[in-house]
């Protein structure tokens, strides 16, 4: 025993990296040098008692300056300082007195003096320094990585007196709550499930995109579990020092066992458990050490019963394949975005505590947020109950509500921002024929506001179309009919002005992806086939994107670029061509945008059906031009 804890010390001692080594010696080197030289380097010579006596006899002395340690520092009357230390001279006071009567200044001081042992301590205090600091490099080798604290597990323990959240402050993620729900009926009673034979699983996987609500989950088990929960950020685990991470999951590990039982979550877990043969070195890296402790924490040789733990991520894809394997993550729970039923119970949790107006319908707001997550909801009340404030009400009303639907998605209003009158009326004819287009294509989603207002960073201005119920299937017509629409901008400018603009820079990148998606995953080419192409990522590591392969030929890629073509080219002529058979009603319609700035779906709608002088009767008479 006592020959493989040398061995196992011996190995700690190898793992002290050579540089902190060399940068310690130097440092240590120049800080005894700098005291040498200070010490040498002093303006004052050193006298003996004789050479004293002598000066004084000489009547070469100016002044001196006596401690109450015997040290002196004596001046001559030719600016010389010299030093010496003579306690006895302090017992001969007529010796002092008679010195004052020859003209010499005498002036006692008190001080530290030169003696022996301060000069010892002098040399003796950095060295002892460096030792210790030394001891302090060593010991986290040497004693369980215990040092100075930096291994000591930085995850903390859920406060059970403070305000919890529960289940009840949870919605729209139903089919994920209630297996966890799950999870907490077997930590409380745990005899009613090992009757049967069930075991507690070890691992659960928070899975879903960023704000679907996976740490708010993680606080409702912590408020309803009723055992001891820790909790810790995958980024805590790592540290610049090799080792330091592994030690921190062991002594993480080492507290919950004190625990009957216990619940450890690592939030963001893709920054320690990344999969390993990643990077560009070799496989002792610091958040390798601390993947492989943690694999071995729970599933290892030594059985952790009594612990789950959970852990939450957006990136699954990522994760060490050992990590996802039953017996250590044996639950995956796919936290999606809600649907329709799911936002309208998210937004009415959201707005408990708030003064609502009763006009405020939730399940409108709710038909007209498809796609937002519970973070987007949350979002969204506040910035209506922002709105309200600012506007000096005290309730919040829909129209707050509809303002801060716009703001989420396209940021706030800029009219302060100036633009032309000829760039205004460019903008006008882009985002109708979006909106035109979009509403006569039978498989696009309804339009429910265009305007010409600039908001956020980059949008001079926008044409908002919201699906009336929630999809989940894409049919390849509509996809025909999103990329028609898109294109829409574009082809209204060379339209009505018979040039383009950089407007529809956007449009096209969003309508060229869409294409490409088409051809190589979703097989809707009838040319290239119902063959899902793609590129092959292999392995993730630091330079992935210059190593991706492609599965399929030059050849296959020439046909998938003339398909690609092909679809945008027909989609654009497509747009174009409704815009022609409607080219009166998209002049007079613009003419009203620029003069209200913003339309609704309804009132364009509204528009759309009558002929092109009706649209120009209620612009005249409705604008008085």
């Amino acid at each position: 025993m006592s020959d493989d804890k040398n061995n196992k010390n011996n190995k700690n001692q190898k793992r002290i990296n050579p540089v902190i080594i060399v940068i310690y010696f130097i440092i240590a080197s120049i800080m005894v040098l700098s005291i040498f030289l200070i010490n040498n380097n002093s303006n004052q010579s050193e006298l003996t008692y004789d050479q004293f006596l002598q000066m004084i006899n000489e009547e070469r002395v100016a002044s001196m300056q006596v401690e109450n340690t015997g040290s002196i520092n004596l001046t001559t009357k030719d600016g010389s300082e010299f030093e010496l230390y003579a306690p006895r001279i302090l017992q001969e006071r007529e010796f002092l007195y008679g010195l004052a009567n020859k003209g010499i200044n005498i002036k006692f001081v008190e001080g530290i003096g030169s003696s022996w042992w301060v000069n010892l301590l002098t040399y003796l205090l950095p060295i002892a320094f460096f030792i210790f600091l030394w001891i302090m490099i060593l010991r986290p080798r040497n004693s369980g990585n215990r040092g100075i604290g930096v291994s000591k597990s930085p995850a903390k323990k859920y406060d059970v007196n403070r305000p919890k959240v529960t289940f009840n402050d949870v919605a729209g993620i139903q089919e994920a709550k209630e297996e966890l729900i799950d999870i907490v009926k077997f930590l409380k009673n745990p005899d009613s499930f090992s009757k049967i034979g069930a075991r507690m699983p070890k691992g659960l996987l928070l899975v879903g995109e960023p704000g679907t609500g996976k740490t708010l989950l993680a606080r409702a088990v912590a408020g309803e579990a009723g055992v001891p929960f820790y909790f810790i950020s995958g980024s805590d685990f790592v540290e610049m020092f090799v080792g330091v991470g592994a030690s921190r999951v062991r002594e993480l590990f080492k507290e919950a066992k004190k625990e009957k039982s216990a619940i450890i979550f690592i939030d963001e877990i893709d920054a320690v458990g990344r999969a390993r043969g990643a990077g560009l070195g070799g496989g002792n890296d610091e958040r390798e050490q601390t993947l492989n402790s943690l694999l071995v924490e729970m599933d290892g040789f030594e059985v952790n019963s009594g612990i789950v733990v959970m852990a939450a991520t957006n990136r699954p894809d990522i994760l060490d394949r050992a990590l996802l394997r039953p017996g250590r993550f044996d639950k995956k729970i796919i936290i999606d975005r809600p649907d329709l039923e799911g936002r309208e119970e998210i937004l009415k949790i959201h707005m408990k505590g708030k003064k609502i107006e009763p006009n405020v319908d939730v399940h409108t707001l709710a038909l007209r947020t498809p796609g937002f997550v519970g973070a987007d909801l949350e979002n969204l009340i506040n910035e209506a109950a922002l709105l309200a404030a600012g506007n000096g009400r005290k309730t919040i009303k829909m129209e707050d509500c509809e303002e801060a639907i716009e703001r989420v998605i396209a940021g706030p209003e800029r009219k302060s921002r100036i633009i032309s009158e000829n760039e205004r009326r460019i903008i006008a004819f882009h985002e109708l024929g979006h909106a035109i287009v979009g509403h006569l294509l039978p498989n696009a989603d309804p339009v429910h506001k265009v305007t010409i207002v600039p908001r956020g960073h980059s949008a001079l201005g926008y044409t908002l179309q919201i699906p009336e119920e929630d999809k989940f299937l894409t049919s390849k017509s509509e996809f025909y009919d999103r990329i028609t629409t898109m294109l829409a901008g574009r082809a209204s400018e060379e339209l009505f002005f018979n040039e383009i603009t950089s407007g529809a820079g956007n449009d096209l990148k969003r309508a060229t992806k869409l294409a490409k998606v088409m051809i190589l995953q979703l097989g809707m080419s009838k040319k290239i086939g119902p063959i899902a192409w793609g590129e092959e990522e292999g392995e993730v590591f630091l330079g992935k994107d210059l190593a991706k392969t492609k599965n399929y030929s030059e050849d296959t890629a020439d046909e998938v670029d003339s398909e690609i073509r092909k679809i945008i080219n027909d989609c654009y002529k497509i747009a174009k061509e409704k815009l022609e058979e409607n080219k009166e009603k998209v002049e007079y319609i613009a003419d009203i945008l620029l003069k209200k700035e913003t339309i609704s779906g309804d009132d364009l709608e509204e528009l759309m059906e009558k002929e092109a002088y009706q649209i120009k009767y209620i612009y005249e008479t409705k604008y008085k031009v």
